[in-house]
Parts: C-alpha cells; sequence; structure tokens
C-alpha cells in the first residue's frame, strides 16, 4: 500500500510541473509583446527590444535563489504547503501583470513573483516523490517528476497561442492566474512525504527471486551532510559549474526557439516550443534511467557532448530557413537540456542523502538560475549586435566541450556500486561488494 502512496505522490508532482513549465512557453508571450512593440498605439507596450527577455532570465534567477528558502521549507513545513505557497506566489503574478504592459510591473510580476512561486512548487514535488522509492530507482523517479515541467509547453504553447489570438496577451495572463491557482491547490493535498522511519523496499531481479532491499540500504547508506559542509566540497562546486553550462545552453535556446522558428514557420512557430517541450520531457524521464544503470556521470559525459554537437549544428540551423531542421535541432537540444533536471538531482542525493535534500539541491540549483540568466542576456546582446543566435550557439558549444571534460574529474564511488547492484555483481555476497567498493561514504 505504501508503494501505491508513492506512486499516487509521484503523479501529483509531475502534475504540479505540468503548470509550473509555463516558464518555458516565455517565447510565445515574447513574440506577442514583440508584435505590440513594433506595432506601437496606444495601450501596447513600449519596452525596449534588447530588454525584452528581462522578465524571462529574471525568473530563472529568482527560481533558483528561491529554490534555497524553498527548500529549507520543504523540509521544515513538508511537501503540502510549500507547494501551495508556490501556488499562491505564481497566481498573483500573473494577477498582476494581466493588468498592465508597464516593463516594471512584468519584472516584478513575471520575474519576482512568478519566478518565486514556481521555486516552492519545484522543490515540493520532486523530495516526497523520492522518499518513497529505493536509491537505485532515484534517477528514473526524478525523471518522471520533473518531465512534467518540461512536457508543459507542449500543451501550454498552443493554448497560449489560441488564446492570445483570440482574448489578447493580458487576458490570457488572467487566464492562468486563475488556473494556477486552482490547479495547485488541489494538487498539493496530494503530496504526501513517508513517515520519519519508513524504509522504501528494494527491488527484485529479473527472476524474481532477489529481495535486495538490505544490500541498496547498504550499498547507499545514510548520509546527513549539513547545508553548511557542502560549499567546502570541490564535488560541489564542480557539479555547480556542469550544471551552470548544461542548463545556460539549453534554457538559451528555449527562451528563444519561437524567434528561431517564426522565419520558417510563420505563426506556427508555437509549434517549435511544443515540439521541443517533448524531446525536453523525455530527455528526464531516458536519461534519469540510464542513470540509474549506467552511472550518472558517464551518462551526464555523453549528454554534454551530444549538446556540444548540436549547439555547433544549431548554428547552421539557425541561419537555414528549413523548419524541419530547426525543429529536429532544437528538440534534440531540449531533450539533452532535461537530462540535466534529472541526472543532477539524483546526483545531489546519492552524495549528500535526504534529511537535507531540498536545501542541498536548491544550492546547487542555483547554478541553473545563474546559467539560464547569464546565456540568456549574453545570447540577446549577441543577438542584437550580430543580428543572429549563431556566436551564441558557437560560445555554447565550447562550453559544452570544456563541461564534457569536467565531467572526468568527478569522484562518485556511488556510481561503482549502482554498478555492482545492476550488472554481473548482482549475486555476489555483500562482504564481496564491500571489497570491490571500500570507500564509500
Amino acid at each position: 500500500m505504501k508503494y501505491h502512496r508513492g506512486i499516487t505522490v509521484v503523479m501529483a508532482g509531475t502534475c504540479i510541473n505540468l503548470a509550473l513549465g509555463i516558464l518555458y512557453s516565455w517565447s510565445v508571450f515574447k513574440e506577442s509583446i514583440k508584435s505590440s512593440i513594433v506595432a506601437g498605439g496606444s495601450g501596447s507596450f513600449t519596452w525596449n527590444l534588447a530588454s525584452i527577455n528581462d522578465p524571462y532570465a529574471l525568473a530563472c534567477l529568482v527560481f533558483a535563489f528561491t529554490m534555497i528558502p524553498a527548500g529549507r521549507a520543504q523540509d521544515k513545513f513538508g511537501p503540502r504547503v510549500t507547494a501551495f505557497t508556490g501556488g499562491v506566489l505564481v497566481s498573483l503574478g500573473f494577477l498582476l501583470i494581466a493588468h498592465s504592459v508597464d516593463y516594471w510591473v512584468w519584472v516584478i510580476g513575471f520575474g519576482g513573483l512568478v519566478g518565486a512561486g514556481i521555486a516552492f512548487g519545484y522543490s515540493a514535488a520532486t523530495p516526497a516523490a523520492l522518499k518513497w522509492f529505493p536509491p537505485g530507482q532515484s534517477g528514473l523517479i526524478a525523471g518522471i517528476v520533473v518531465s512534467g515541467f518540461g512536457l508543459a509547453p507542449a500543451y501550454i504553447a498552443p493554448l497560449a497561442a489560441y488564446l492570445v489570438s483570440s482574448h489578447g496577451l493580458l487576458q490570457t495572463m488572467l487566464y492562468f492566474g486563475i488556473a494556477f491557482f486552482i490547479a495547485l491547490s488541489v494538487l498539493a493535498t496530494f503530496l504526501i512525504a513517508p513517515p520519519v522511519d519508513f524504509k522504501p523496499a528494494g527491488m527484485s531481479d529479473r527472476r524474481g527471486n532477489y529481495d535486495n532491499s538490505r544490500k541498496v540500504r547498504e550499498i547507499f547508506p545514510h548520509t546527513d551532510e549539513t547545508p553548511q559542509t557542502l560549499l567546502q566540497k570541490r564535488q560541489f562546486w564542480a557539479l555547480w559549474l556542469l550544471y551552470f553550462i548544461g542548463a545556460g545552453a539549453g534554457l538559451m535556446v528555449i527562451g528563444n526557439i519561437s524567434g528561431l522558428a517564426k522565419l520558417s514557420m510563420g505563426e506556427q512557430a508555437y509549434l517549435a516550443v511544443a515540439i521541443l517541450a517533448i524531446g525536453n520531457a523525455s530527455g528526464r524521464v531516458l536519461t534519469g534511467m540510464l542513470s540509474d544503470k549506467f552511472g550518472r556521470r558517464r551518462v551526464l559525459a555523453g549528454v554534454f557532448l551530444f549538446q556540444a554537437l548540436l549547439m555547433f549544428g544549431a548554428a547552421y540551423a539557425s541561419q537555414s530557413s528549413g523548419a524541419l531542421l530547426v525543429v529536429l535541432v532544437a528538440t534534440l537540444i531540449g531533450f539533452n537540456y532535461g537530462a540535466n533536471l534529472a541526472i543532477f538531482p539524483s546526483y545531489a542525493k546519492d552524495l549528500w542523502g535526504m534529511p537535507h535534500f531540498g536545501t542541498h539541491y536548491g544550492m546547487l540549483f542555483t547554478a541553473w538560475g545563474m546559467g539560464g540568466f547569464v546565456m540568456i542576456k549574453f545570447s540577446e546582446m549577441l543577438k542584437a549586435q550580430s543580428g543572429s543566435f549563431t556566436l551564441s550557439f558557437l560560445v555554447a558549444g565550447g562550453l559544452l566541450v570544456i563541461g564534457v571534460m569536467l565531467t572526468f574529474r568527478l569522484d562518485d564511488h556511488k556510481e561503482a556500486a549502482r554498478a555492482a547492484l545492476w550488472g554481473k555483481m548482482k549475486n555476489r555476497p555483500q562482504d564481496s561488494l564491500r571489497a570491490v567498493i571500500p570507500n564509500i561514504e
């Protein structure tokens, strides 16, 4: 029965992220704002075109840094209160911008309130789900829960495009504000953390005759790393830098995909956002499963290498008029970007345990916000100067190549433990595992 309760929590967390993933649909809102600026007239937006991405960039930054207090709230008050708080903040943000075209109102409303609200909702969903399942499934469970965030634009982008064309941008923001409050208030009630003494059952082997729940707990022992000592660890900063690179490169494309696709797809450019979302979501689930089986480090290195090649390919695609090529490259970039959101929380749980997971991952997640903020602003500046995103893609590709090299400097004894659990050593006695993996923390 407890296992089934865990499935309910996973479904609720995934649905919460399906709502919060509206952040990735900014490019649809951006195009509407840009059209209003160009058209001019009474009641139109009068922003500087170079600042048009500022609310989105700030939302990414606020989202990331609010993950620290939101994670602490999740650790202290539980997922229900934290998710409900997120729903209130997101709703207030949308209701605020629904009544103004002023630049600063959108910066505060979307960049501040919506960004902070997403952090509270997001920080509540994954920890609650992970606690119900054994360590060997961390990548899969994290991937499923966060896949909702990546998949959201698949329905929000066409919905937003329809509402904007039918009712206008401001009225659409009003609808979203009301819908978010209702949805997150209901879904938050299903986020239930297991009892403190709860021990998730282990998995059986393919023949069904290997109950390894005790071995799972021994291979992945309880750790209680405090947030204060985390900042002193080389491993933390290595992961932080990798997250900065991987997230920044992906968010740069996601924030501009509608504009890139509009050259070849016209008013149907929102479809590129929706298709990219499918790649984003599938990347989270698939790479989460692969990292469970083959190890976080190996999968992360492969993702960064693939992403680097795609960025170099995107430098060509951004100059091409072929809609199919633009969508294909963007979808694969979304796939690799989504992998970050499954691998890094699993890495954090492996290394630093669950008691302070919300705070630990919140600290690591600041790299996501900094990467997005820096790369989004940087790409927009280069676009304003050169008229294209070609140079931005080349710089991002170079950073990802550096990231590939950095992954080989990561130390993760639990990666070896996971290989022992899933691979040829599965049926060896526990003392043999200890002999092969003597330094597990």
